[in-house]
């Protein structure tokens, strides 16, 4: 059996052993007894919840709960899901580990805001969230009581969101406490109940791409059962097309096994249908499609099927709570693939590689709507760069801010407010691209372009760089025929702001996947760039 255990952010069935009819009794405090309703109630705590096997590190006690409850005057039947909720947590925190949110945090703050139709419900939560959700280095200890008031008051808004709009998610079929993962478990097993279970057809895009998805977990948990795959062993001399040794037929084996080489080639020549298996390979592991064997083709070769089932389970948790987008036309980024996709009409129009943010200035998963674009911006430069890094070189270089065309046109405070002139050194470029959100991120073109040629584009400061801007500009403003090209490409190259609102707003989706089904229907892998999956 496979040994490596991970927190399991996947549905569970909404049944399981335990559970009793309505007019069940509780007989003891040890066995956790159930009653059934519509949603099963968890009348006492889940005593196979330990802190050794806990999703979270974090636990609370009942009496907080109970106060909480009193102090927000939650009616009978909410305070009755309220403890239901957290008694089959053993009391344990949903929302927060002692290194910060937990993913489903960020995913239903993310789902509320995408379909919630109340946006300014409880407003110091919501300020308080967003103050969290900017701190990219949040500790969380057990003892502070203003944590554990934003635990409970996410697990309210929680499941009021869940009762208004549980049949606009993926997990309509479960209890809302079944949504949120509880312990750690192996991951065959958990593997084998994530097959067992029934995908519900929505009308959502994600479910598809989950379906898929789960398909070729199918796929990885035969290929584990059957007892994975050897490890690949190569030398230069090996890694020649023509050359003939059994690791060749050893590495066609591997990629037939998960459906990168088709046919059942076993020969020990190093072939065209090699190379191209390898290609296909590369193409879908984020690799340059060289077909050339190289250190890093067979590292990633290398990396076990349990992992690879990890990644995948950890990926169709994550998609459990995205937002569809219904729209037809849309833009979305993936990050850890470093590519935009625009979207028309359902199909795709094009994909563009872009530049994302770096370690401790992470690009957040998030919903917005494009409504507005600015030619020649100004670069209105955040307090963070303003002090860690502008302030620094005014003190060695006085002439710097002229050098870079920046000019000072205010005080915050004892800093001051810096912003950067439009023109060729402007460092959004020549046009940037606004989707109001929290996190005050947005598209924007780069006069450095020498940074599209590197595989991994991990380096902004949480804005995402565009490869060719103005082809997003023309396609935005596709059906604004006063927008022509040329009038886009002086508007870009005027030295003048000027600002073009959209009506309607194009939808944007910023996602985190690392495992997933293209169009083509294969499987592809990225690295865990930000460590989300790892958590």
């Amino acid at each position: 059996m496979i040994k490596i255990y991970f927190a399991a952010i996947i549905l569970f069935c909404s049944c399981n052993t335990g559970q009793q009819s309505d007019n069940t009794t509780t007989s003891s405090p040890v066995n956790e007894k159930i009653i059934v309703r519509t949603d099963t109630v968890y009348l006492t705590r889940n005593a196979e919840i330990t802190p050794a096997n806990s999703y979270s590190d974090l636990f609370m006690d009942s009496a907080a709960i109970e106060k909480f409850i009193q102090q927000k005057k939650i009616p009978a039947d909410d305070a009755k899901a309220f403890h239901s909720f957290y008694n089959y947590r053993n009391l344990q925190f949903a929302w927060f580990t002692s290194q910060g949110f937990t993913e489903q945090a960020k995913g239903f703050w993310n789902l509320q805001d995408k379909l919630s139709n109340d946006k300014n419900t409880d407003k110091i939560l919501r300020n308080k969230i967003d103050t969290l959700l900017n701190n990219d280095s949040l500790v969380i200890s057990r003892y502070d009581t203003s944590i554990l008031n934003t635990e409970l008051s996410l697990t309210d808004a929680y499941l009021q969101f869940y009762k208004a709009n549980r049949n606009k998610t993926l997990f309509a079929n479960l209890s809302p406490e079944k949504a949120i993962p509880v312990k750690k478990e192996n991951a065959i097993s958990l593997a084998d109940t994530i097959l067992l279970q029934r995908t519900d057809s929505l009308t959502r895009k994600v479910s598809s791409q989950y379906s898929l998805l789960k398909q070729k977990l199918e796929v990885y948990d035969s290929v584990a059962k059957k007892g994975g795959w050897r490890t690949i062993i190569f030398t230069t001399k090996q890694a020649k097309k023509g050359v003939s040794s059994p690791v060749i037929a050893l590495l066609k084996r591997r990629l037939q096994m998960t459906g990168e080489m088709s046919g059942h080639d076993s020969t020990n020549i190093f072939n065209d249908s090699l190379v191209s298996a390898i290609k296909n390979y590369q193409t879908h592991n984020g690799l340059k499609p060289t077909g050339i064997i190289t250190d890093t083709l067979i590292r990633s070769l290398n990396i076990g099927v349990d992992t690879r089932i990890q990644q995948i389970i950890v990926n169709l948790g994550r998609m459990q709570w995205v937002p569809a987008v219904e729209e037809a036309n849309y833009i979305t980024v993936n990050i850890p693939e470093f590519l935009l996709y625009a979207f028309e009409n359902n199909a795709k129009a094009f994909e563009m590689p872009v530049v994302v943010g770096k370690e401790g200035t992470h690009t957040t998963m998030f919903n917005g709507n494009l409504d507005q674009i600015v030619f020649s911006p100004y670069w209105n430069i955040p307090a963070s760069i303003v002090k860690n890094e502008i302030l620094p070189k005014m003190k060695t270089d006085p002439g710097y801010l002229k050098s870079r065309h920046m000019e000072i046109v205010g005080k915050n405070d004892s800093l001051p407010t810096i912003r950067q002139l439009p023109g060729p050194d402007n460092a959004l470029g020549k046009v940037k691209f606004l989707f109001p959100n929290r996190y005050d991120i947005y598209f924007h073109d780069t006069n450095t372009k020498d940074i599209f040629k590197k595989d991994v584009r991990a380096v902004s400061h949480g804005c995402i760089r565009l490869a060719d801007a103005e082809k997003m500009a023309n396609y935005i403003l596709r059906n604004k025929n006063e927008w022509t090209a040329q009038k886009i490409h002086d508007a870009m190259n005027s030295g003048k702001e000027q600002f073009v609102k959209l009506s309607p707003a194009m939808p944007v989706a910023i996602t985190y996947f690392t495992a997933w089904v293209d169009e083509s229907g294969q499987l592809n892998f990225r690295d865990d760039i930000y460590n989300n999956d790892k958590k």
